[in-house]
């Protein structure tokens, strides 16, 4: 499913990243990578923010769509 789909406050972990080369790169280079551990700490309209790696990331729905995630 992809994020914007995760519950707030459950832990998921990324099974793929899409879209274009130039988006998966932004998104990896933040963390977003398979098998990196997501939590959902809030949603806005569709944007979210996440805990990524010890850090807090604000991401727009149309990114948080193109990464699909799983429930652990």
């Amino acid at each position: 499913m992809p994020l914007t789909m995760a519950r707030e406050g459950r832990e998921t972990s990324i099974q793929r990243v899409g879209g274009k080369e130039e988006v998966r790169r932004h998104l990896e280079n933040m963390g977003f990578v398979p098998g990196a551990s997501v939590t959902v700490v809030s949603t806005n309209n569709g944007n979210v923010i996440v805990n990524i790696k010890e850090s807090r990331v604000a991401i727009s729905k149309e990114m948080a769509n193109k990464i699909m995630v799983l429930e652990s």
